[in-house]
């Protein structure tokens, strides 16, 4: 028995959108910049996944700018826009705490750069300090970055309060939503960004496809220069095949947000919360009760290391994370969670779980089953008294 408890990190690709990617890693491959019929439907191709993209977020398709990866998406966003303001006298930029490692070194390498860069502290339950935010924003403010749903916690942050008050100050403002669309409707004017991330394998689309939304008349430098591929913003061939999967998976996306299918695995989530709380003594919440998606369960095992407990669950055929998949591997507590205000030994021993539509009851029985004797097991190994933190 294998079980992903793990859908933050990537999830499996659908069925129906392998089948829209199979002809263009088959014969209808194509170079979409060439001009010849092979070509012109490849160029189709891009369009009509273009268009997907964009109805999933309430954009314009020509907002819409493919990209590999939700990492290149974020860098684009942060280092384009500030770029393109730096002669305009505004170079701070403002980003929450507990951003996805993209946005945190980007806006640390734009500090090397000669930028001001200021983190936004969050509360107690991870939701942004909008006071600290008012306080920040000024004249000389280009970029506010903010997402939507935290990856780590699941804490929904209240974005389209944020927007309004980073546009009253000219400012930009990029929206990390990749943890979002498909758990939840995205609408680019409802939060009022100005960019906005997403990415395939996020939302049971294919690794190496991802998209940035760039609102009309927002000037960009390019990352990567070169040829005229997305109307001057990202130069390079276009990855065909992962576009259309990209397509593929925002209209599965909205059709299934249409149905509501997130809500179900919200409830799931939930039970799971409930089930663990009641069967494993001296375990909490990381975050808000509330204002988070419930796909999403990050718990602190008091008294054990969160790691120790991500091996055991693995080797009983679950897989979950103890934080960002792509911070995996980095020692230290996790960033997100000692922002929040966790003591460093109550972050190691925090994991996290994460649901999808795949997502069954049974999955849920068998991970509240096997997942309380391997926490009282390791918190015996480890002879360490359980106490909680004030």
């Amino acid at each position: 028995m294998r079980i992903d408890a793990d859908h933050a990190a990537t999830t499996r690709l659908a069925p129906e959108v392998l089948d829209a990617m199979r002809p263009y890693l088959e014969d209808a491959y194509g170079n979409a910049s060439s001009v010849h019929a092979r070509g012109e439907a490849a160029r189709d191709a891009v369009e009509t996944a273009r268009l997907e993209v964009a109805g999933l977020i309430g954009a314009q398709p020509e907002e819409i700018v493919f990209t590999a990866s939700g990492s290149e998406a974020n860098n684009l966003a942060l280092k384009g826009a500030v770029a393109a303001l730096a002669d305009a006298g505004r170079r701070r930029v403002l980003v929450s705490a507990i951003e996805h490692p993209s946005v945190l070194e980007t806006a640390r390498h734009l500090g090397t750069l000669g930028f001001e860069v200021v983190l936004l502290p969050v509360l107690a339950n991870g939701i942004v300090d909008l006071d600290a935010l008012r306080d920040a924003l000024a004249e000389d403010v280009a970029l506010v970055s903010v997402m939507a749903v935290n990856n780590e916690t699941g804490a929904i942050q209240p974005v389209e309060d944020i927007g309004p008050f980073v546009q009253q100050a000219g400012a930009l403002f990029h929206v990390d939503a990749v943890q979002a669309a498909g758990k939840r409707p995205v609408a680019v004017d409802a939060c009022q960004a100005d960019l906005l991330t997403i990415a395939g394998h996020k939302l049971h689309g294919p690794l190496g496809a991802a998209a940035l939304f760039v609102r009309r008349r927002t000037r960009l430098v390019p990352l990567v220069h070169g040829g005229r591929q997305e109307r001057g913003r990202r130069a390079g061939t276009e990855n065909l095949a992962a576009i259309v999967g990209l397509g593929a998976a925002a209209a599965r996306a909205r059709g299934l947000l249409a149905a509501g299918a997130p809500h179900a695995t919200e409830a799931l989530g939930e039970r799971l919360l409930a089930e663990l709380l009641l069967r494993v003594p001296d375990t909490r919440l990381n975050g808000d009760l509330n204002q988070r998606v419930g796909s999403i369960v990050n718990l602190c095992f008091l008294g054990v290391d969160g790691e120790a407990v991500l091996h055991e669950l693995d080797a009983a055929g679950v897989s979950v994370s103890t934080g960002s998949a792509c911070s995996s591997g980095e020692p230290g507590p996790s960033h997100v969670l000692t922002a929040m205000g966790l003591r460093p030994e109550d972050a190691h021993a925090s994991v996290r779980f994460s649901l999808g539509t795949d997502t069954r009851e049974s999955d849920i029985d068998y991970i509240a089953e096997v997942t309380p004797p391997i926490v009282e097991r390791l918190r015996g190994l480890s002879g360490r008294a359980i106490e909680m933190s004030a």
